[in-house]
């Protein structure tokens, strides 16, 4: 027996809520998107932070409630730096992980 709703099902219930139980469901999806986000990243991981036009390789150094600390080349300089970078800038760089990379 399925028990999950789809978008529609959801959807349409949500259109019968009071106000209050409408912020209730935002606080609970804020949530639930906080927690699988950061169950998706770890310290040491390699990533990489996702721009309009470029990707750019780096490794995450810190993990905060809403951005990552992440070294990696960065600036006119190309010096390495820390950089702070929300969870949904980053990707999971695949190739590197499993290899050891220093910047």
């Amino acid at each position: 027996m399925n028990n999950q709703m789809s978008v529609a099902q959801i959807k349409q219930s949500m259109l019968s809520m009071s106000v209050n139980d409408l912020d209730h469901i935002i606080h609970i999806a804020k949530q639930i998107k906080s927690i699988s986000t950061t169950a998706t990243f770890e310290v040491g991981q390699n990533v990489f932070v996702v721009q309009k036009s470029k990707k750019t390789a780096g490794k995450i150094i810190k993990m905060n409630d809403k951005k990552a600390i992440v070294e990696m080349v960065y600036g006119r300089a190309a010096a390495v730096s820390q950089v702070s970078v929300p969870y949904g800038m980053l990707e999971v760089n695949n190739a590197m992980n499993g290899q050891v990379t220093s910047f």
